[in-house]
């Protein structure tokens, strides 16, 4: 039997998710920074935080439609 979707912390936990993402962004601009990458692992980097900032996107239209639900009383 599947379990009933419980998305009460659905908010939360997405601006968690976001912020993490923000962390990685942050860590890895700050290596990419302070060392000397070579160009294939740089290229790497920043194509991964290319994608991450394409995550952050996702999460906050998924944030806002979340909270549009709360608030309708969707759940």
């Amino acid at each position: 039997m599947a379990k009933p979707d419980n998305r009460k912390n659905n908010v939360e936990r997405l601006q968690q998710m976001r912020e993490n993402t923000i962390q990685n962004i942050e860590a890895a601009e700050e290596t990419l920074a302070q060392s000397d990458v070579d160009g294939a692992e740089r290229q790497a980097i920043e194509q991964k935080n290319d994608r991450r900032r394409e995550s952050i996107h996702a999460f906050e239209s998924e944030i806002k439609d979340e909270q549009e639900d709360r608030e309708r009383g969707n759940y």
